[in-house]
């Protein structure tokens, strides 16, 4: 069993490589989404803006989420956490949570580690949310493409002791980013006769 203690994090103090268990959410089926934040350390994504201002919280690089679908039963016996009826859920805005905070999580003695996976492919759901889910410029920004294609910035929770600068998977992204896709309207036959 681990040793992984709740409420000794919080997102706001993390420091690079450091890993956050920050909530669990009730979702469909009886599983549980596990809520994990991380500071990522790799040197390809390091922001000079960040590195000039590292004084200045208002310029701190932020933690890096990722949500993983879980058994309640399975996660509570590899974290040591209680996930069942008893532990304090609370209602929110997206249902049933409970907060965790628990700083550089472990399972079978290893670290729960962030690593980004960024590829061409997008999920269906990404696909249908390109808004959303395409990398982009700040929040509302231009999209940032490679080779011309939106780029999906993928995470997964990994079980690792050591670094993980390495396992990251970032495309190089082209020079001139695009502009949010529009709404377009299909030509008909009557536009087809005004050309």
């Amino acid at each position: 069993m681990a040793n992984n203690q709740l409420n000794t994090g919080t997102k706001d103090t993390l420091q690079k490589g450091d890993t956050l268990l920050v909530d669990a959410r009730q979702i469909a089926n009886g599983k549980i989404q596990l809520g994990f934040a991380e500071v990522l350390t790799t040197a390809k994504v390091e922001n000079v803006l960040s590195l000039l201002n590292k004084s200045d919280d208002r310029f701190s690089s932020k933690a890096r989420m990722s949500w993983e679908t879980a058994e309640p039963l399975e996660v509570q016996e590899l974290l040591g956490i209680n996930f069942g009826p008893d532990a304090p859920w609370y209602d929110s805005p997206r249902g049933k949570m409970l907060d965790l905070n628990v700083f550089n999580p472990t399972m079978n003695d290893k670290r729960c580690r962030i690593v980004v996976t960024e590829t061409l492919k997008g999920t269906e759901w990404q696909l249908e949310n390109l808004k959303k889910s395409a990398k982009r410029k700040g929040k509302e920004g231009d999209f940032i493409t490679h080779n011309g294609n939106y780029i999906f910035a993928n995470t997964d929770v990994i079980l690792t002791n050591g670094p993980t600068d390495d396992l990251h998977t970032y495309l190089e992204p082209d020079s001139v980013a695009i502009a949010a896709p529009t709404t377009v309207e299909a030509f008909t036959a009557d536009d087809m006769e005004m050309m």
